[in-house]
């Protein structure tokens, strides 16, 4: 052993941990290597077991505690707690402590169930059977107890216990099929290989002689990469050597199908295994609402402790007076005249905190808990989103953002599979500039019937037309990866193919290779199967040809390009390549190469999705040096995938041109119609694809993204190659500033007409060159950054092409950053779209045919890219204002709670005697007046759903977090600090004249209640729950039986509660201070009187300025509540909404005349329609003629105004 061996030796020994070293050794069946060929180190390894769960039994208590007092409310009611235990406070800890032990309570028990769901599925997981091969014989054994290095054997429709590496299969040539459907959602059968060295060894007893190592790469959680190497060893003679890829690569997770059994070796287990290191929390996401609350926590605290701290000094200059700072009825002890003034200034300090803290309120936070998880299954309900054709509804991954979708702002978009169907088919083909179009081909569904093709350009051609035509064809049916399911073979032949019968069908990854196969096959070249390493395929004679397959050369989205190697029977070595345009035309030396560009630039413009098709022929030599370049490229464990691609570099050139494919992929239904509605609510759309600009942009204008009065604004690379970058940007800058100066588009309505509407394409080279930061200042020009976000803001869409996925999540992030902090958005459908969704405030996941990777990542996921309309529009908009009404109620209340507890110390000396009994105060936020508010933030519908899908400019009215704004949380804590001001010194004229009874006891003579502090406090805590619960009432638009019973069986069991409290002497209370309190107070007529009118003008404030707002100054918003309780809610069926907005203001140009721009929404030769809508219910019919004469004639309603022809009766005017 050489020192270097021994080095390492004990280099791994003494470190004894894996991260020391980045990549781990595997001892196939645990064999040592031959001597003298490396040194046996064992290493350890995790056993298999998968743990998702949290806690154990042991560690739940301690664990749960922890998280949840990290939690700055529940840490802050646990010191309030303390403080109560250790000091001599005026309120009982169980004031603090019962709430608070009610709050972790009902945490831990939701967190404890749902972890113990977590156990049974580990369990079930972890105690599975497998079948483990050992001394030449198959041993069942538990899944948790297999380890690295074990031979498994699984057999079909079986799942793989942990990650293989595939040695053998059932199959002579050693490949096997699986579906990876529970990993990223595809259901395809995808192929895997065996190592060519080892399929040989097909039973246990042969497996179990083999003798080999694994080096590779330490877990890491791409599912996609896998670098690794295996050596063989054969007798004495230096091992054999072969290179591991993700082709290798078994799975956990995956499901063997089609092979009746294959062995691999185990060598990534457990929580190693790349399940499972995806399956780790992503970070955590907080709403806008959530943070909005923090703040006004941060302002309630101070206002507590101002509180507090004005309480302490007034008390002490109280007691300055000697004769109030020891009366004779309570004279301090030697102890408390001994103890230090500041160390009394400071207990009484932190007393008057307690007696305070309840304006915190608690409770907000398992409300609010409470609220989004269960207001998150209305998504989950929603009939209108469920898509039939795949079985599944929309999917919510995490409800801590449901009110963040009533606040997007930007919405970001990727384009294929998203706002298009993903649905290829074959449109046509050129070849050399004779364009072919296959006839009635939709993605691998052949309608009966059609034709065999159609030659559309048929001029005679060159000698030799039809072998570049048949090459063509040939290249298409050899270069790509589409796999056959056969349903029903006939002599090994498909021959049902080739005679009309669907006997078979293509399946792959990519949808875009299945059309280019179904076509082929439609112009007469079949591709049959891939059997022994051969590719077979049926040309127009059906005669068979067979290509030995020898090297594919994998497609990546850095190259844009994939290619293969085939042999012919003929001994030939033809390279076929087929890619995007820009990746293949550089590496082309010779073909028509102008006329391919030519048709495939018309294509693009088309929307069409284009490909180009090339070769070369090589010589035995060429391909020797091919095979060299890709071997030791492949068996590099360090940076494999850069030596790749410089091994791709030098193979994939000297290219000739064959011509060009172009292939369609519809819009999804509702796309163009989704897009528009949310222009309309104020929502920036920008469009994020890897796909050609020309391309690109087509799909914009079919989707509406961009119109045609659009001026389309360019920062591309053909652009910056003419000018400088500086000089374009600032190009733009003057253009889309020089209208209106220095304001932005945001400053005005995005529907507005007086505007030029503007539209950016920037591609992925140019935005790198904006965003790389330049050694010059911002007075020079570097800062590109503000001026580009500059542009982006004055434009009304933006589509960024050939945008590779992390610039995809650079674009999102750099909105965010800007200096508004605008709510983002991110919608995709593939793995090239996790970066984006992970980057926005709120990701949404299309559940595609790009596999389920989106879904899984983002925080909702849907199914078809019109369900974000509703998604937004609809829940969006109710869970944003339920939540905002939340909050702001749950602070009015706690004001108008402890308030009057601070007026109180003013009249009883600063003496920290609590106004309300300990019941009272404990059960206020607990009992009393939740139980409506949940209710309320989970039902109300302040507009119809109809109406806010018709007319999404209401989006608006929310938007930029508007109902949580500081005026309105002003508001709310005025209001609350009136009424609180209305109960206590209402209630305390009420006991401004008092005598003495016969019996001793004071008695309020206009009342003729019994005067005393309970009585006081009862009365005060009376009208505060009536007030506080009947404002919610006031508040509530959408009535329905539950709210009833909730609302008015909260202030009845208020009322039973103090009944039966006051009623009974209770034998486990030290004291009885509240008995015959309640009765004795109602028992007054006077008093009945007072609490109704208590109420009355607490409430009247709040009435007077709604009234006087909806009749002076209505939002939108109200006009349609007044116009939908005036037509007794059938107002979505029958009135124009856009009657309901207030009117436009008109434009004048520079000479005073009326700017009236006759810009319609239909066609511009026909006049805008007048519409007469009538209402159908007993009612005189009503017509809206001077509102739409308006909006005719002024197109700043363009989008609201007459987008909508409402249903029903039309009548010409």
């Amino acid at each position: 052993m050489d020192l270097s061996s021994i080095r390492k030796l004990i280099t791994r020994y003494c470190t004894g941990e894996e991260s020391w070293v980045d990549s781990r050794t595997v001892y196939i069946g645990h064999k040592e290597p031959p001597p003298g060929t490396e040194a046996y180190i064992p290493q350890r390894f995790p056993d298999n077991r998968i743990v998702s769960s949290k806690y154990t039994f042991w560690n739940f208590i301690p664990k749960n505690l922890f998280e949840q007092f990290r939690r700055i409310a529940n840490f802050y009611f646990l010191i309030i707690f303390l403080v109560q235990l250790i000091i001599d406070t005026p309120t009982s800890p169980m004031t603090s402590g019962l709430p608070l032990f009610f709050v972790i309570t009902v945490t831990a028990i939701k967190q404890g169930y749902e972890d113990w769901i977590r156990h049974k599925a580990d369990n079930a997981i972890n105690q599975c059977p497998v079948h483990v091969i050992q001394h030449g014989k198959v041993v069942r054994k538990q899944s948790q107890k297999l380890r690295v290095g074990d031979i498994v054997q699984v057999k079909e429709n079986e799942t793989f216990p942990c990650d293989l590496i595939l040695l053998s299969t059932s199959r002579e040539d050693g490949t096997c099929f699986v579906t990876t459907a529970s990993l990223d959602g595809e259901s395809s059968h995808k192929t895997y290989y065996a190592v060519q060295d080892t399929k040989a060894f097909s039973t246990a007893e042969e497996v179990d002689t083999l003798h080999a190592t694994i080096e590779c790469e330490q877990p890491q959680p791409d599912l996609y990469k896998f670098v690794g190497r295996i050596n063989i060893y054969l007798d004495q003679d230096e091992p054999i050597a072969r290179p591991l890829g993700s082709e290798n690569l078994l799975l956990r997770g995956a499901t063997l199908k089609n092979t009746e059994y294959i062995h691999a070796v185990a060598i990534y287990t457990g929580m190693e295994t790349k399940m499972a290191l995806n399956y780790q929390s992503k970070s955590q996401k907080r709403s806008a609402v959530e943070k909005s609350m923090n703040a006004y926590l941060i302002v309630y605290l101070c206002i507590l402790i101002s509180k507090a701290l004005i309480n302490t000094v007034l008390k002490y200059a109280w007691q300055a007076n000697p004769n109030r700072d020891e009366p004779w009825y309570n004279q301090k002890t030697e102890t408390e005249r001994q103890r230090h003034v500041l160390i009394r200034a400071f207990t009484d300090f932190l007393a008057f905190m307690v007696l305070f803290n309840y304006i915190i309120p608690v409770s907000m936070y398992v409300t609010v808990e409470m609220q989004k998880f269960l207001g998150s299954y209305f998504i989950l309900w929603d009939d209108d989103m469920f898509d039939e054709e795949l079985g599944e509804g929309p999917l919510v991954n995490t409800s801590d953002l449901n009110e963040e979708l009533g606040q997007v702002e930007y919405v970001f978009t990727d384009k294929t599979g998203t706002l298009t169907e993903n649905n290829m088919e074959l449109r046509e083909c050129c070849v050399d500039g004779h364009v072919y179009v296959p006839h009635a081909i939709c993605n691998g569904q052949i309608l009966p019937g059609a034709a065999g093709m159609d030659m559309i350009d048929s001029s005679p051609g060159v000698d030799g037309k039809q072998e570049r035509e048949e090459l063509f064809f040939r290249a298409l049916c050899l270069c790509h990866t589409v796999q056959v399911k056969e349903e029903e073979t006939v002599d090994g032949i498909k021959r049902g193919i080739h005679q009309g019968k669907s006997t078979s069908f293509y399946i792959s990854s990519s949808p875009d290779e299945v059309a280019l196969v179904e076509g082929m096959k439609r112009l007469g070249f079949t591709y049959l199967r891939l059997k022994d390493s051969h590719m077979e395929i049926l040309n127009r004679e059906d005669e068979m040809e067979r290509f030995e397959l020898l090297e594919v050369l994998n497609f990546d989205s850095v190259r844009r390009r994939m290619s293969v190697i085939v042999r012919s029977t003929s001994g030939e070595y033809y390279l076929f390549c087929k890619g995007a345009d820009s990746s293949i035309f550089p590496r082309v030396v010779s073909g028509k190469v102008e006329q391919v560009r030519a048709r495939v630039e018309h294509n693009a413009v088309e929307g069409l999705r284009t490909l180009c098709v090339a070769y070369k022929k090589l010589t035995h030599e060429e391909y020797e040096e091919t095979c060299r370049l890709l071997n030791s490229a492949k068996l590099a464990l360090q940076e494999r995938d850069r030596k790749l691609a410089e091994a791709y570099d030098v193979i994939e050139k000297d290219f000739i041109l064959l011509g060009a494919t172009a292939v369609e992929d519809r819009l999804q239904d509702k796309a163009a119609d989704t897009i528009e509605s949310l222009h309309k609510a104020g929502m920036k759309v920008w469009v994020l694809t890897g796909d050609k600009m020309e391309t690109a942009a087509a799909t914009c204008y079919a989707s509406k993204l961009f119109h045609r009065n659009t001026q389309i604004l360019e920062l591309t690379t053909k652009r910056t190659e003419e000018q400088s970058l500086h000089d374009v940007l600032f190009d733009l800058s003057r253009t889309v500033l020089r209208q209106h100066g220095s304001m932005t588009r945001d400053t005005f309505s995005g529907l507005s007409g007086d505007f030029q509407d503007y539209g950016l394409i920037i591609d992925g080279a140019t935005l790198s060159a904006v965003l790389k930061p330049t050694q010059e200042g911002p007075s020079n020009g570097g800062n590109y950054k503000e001026i580009f976000l500059e542009i982006c803001r004055n434009c009304s869409a933006v589509l960024c092409c050939r945008m590779a996925p992390l610039q995809k999540a650079q674009i999102v992030k750099l909105i965010k950053a800007s200096k508004e902090h605008p709510i983002t958005l991110a919608i995709g459908d593939g793995a090239n779209d996790v970066s984006m969704i992970l980057e926005a405030h709120v990701g949404i996941g299309i559940m595609g045919k790009e596999g389920r990777q989106a879904a899984r990542n983002s925080d909702y996921a849907i199914t078809k890219f019109k369900h974000l309309k509703k998604m937004l529009l609809v829940h969006g908009h109710y869970y944003y204002i339920r939540i905002a009404e939340l909050v702001q109620y749950f602070f009015y209340k706690n004001v108008c709670f402890i308030f009057p507890q601070f007026l109180y110390q003013f009249f009883c000396g600063f003496s920290q005697q609590p106004l309300y009994d300990t019941a009272y105060l404990t059960l206020y936020n607990i009992s009393f007046t939740s139980l409506p508010i949940l209710l309320y933030s989970l039902m109300e519908q302040h507009i119809n759903m109809d109406i806010l899908k018709r007319d999404p400019t209401l989006y608006r009215d929310i938007a930029k977090n508007s109902l949580l704004r500081w005026p309105t949380f002003i508001y709310w804590t005025f209001l609350g600090v009136f009424d609180a001001v209305v109960f206590f010194f209402g209630a305390f004229f009420l006991f401004d004249n008092t005598t003495f009874t016969s019996n001793g006891q004071l008695m309020a003579t206009n009342t003729q209640m019994m005067f005393g502090n309970w009585t006081f406090g009862t009365l005060v805590f009376t009208v505060l729950v009536f007030t506080v619960t009947l404002k919610l009432a006031l508040d509530t638009h959408y009535w329905t039986w539950i709210n009833h019973f909730v609302i008015w069986g909260s202030l009845l069991f208020y009322v039973i509660f103090s009944l039966l409290w006051g009623g009974i002497i209770w034998p486990f209370l030290n004291y009885q201070r509240m008995y015959y309190v309640f009765m004795q107070m109602l028992s007054s007529g006077p008093a009945w009187l007072s609490i109704i009118l208590l109420i009355i003008v607490s409430l009247l404030p709040d009435v007077v300025k709604k009234v006087l707002c909806r009749a002076l100054w209505p939002t939108t918003t109200e006009r349609i509540q007044n116009a939908d309780k005036l037509y007794k809610g059938h107002l979505s069926e029958f009135t124009p909404l856009s009657s309901l907005h207030a009117p436009p203001v008109r434009k004048h140009d520079r000479h005073g005349n009326e700017n009236q721009n006759h810009t319609h929404r239909r066609s511009d030769s026909s006049p805008p329609k007048k519409l007469m809508c009538t209402y159908w219910g007993g009612r005189p019919d009503y017509c809206t003629f001077s509102s739409f004469l308006r909006i005719g004639e002024n197109p700043r309603f363009s989008g609201a105004a007459y987008a909508y022809s409402a249903p029903g009766p039309e009548t010409s005017v």
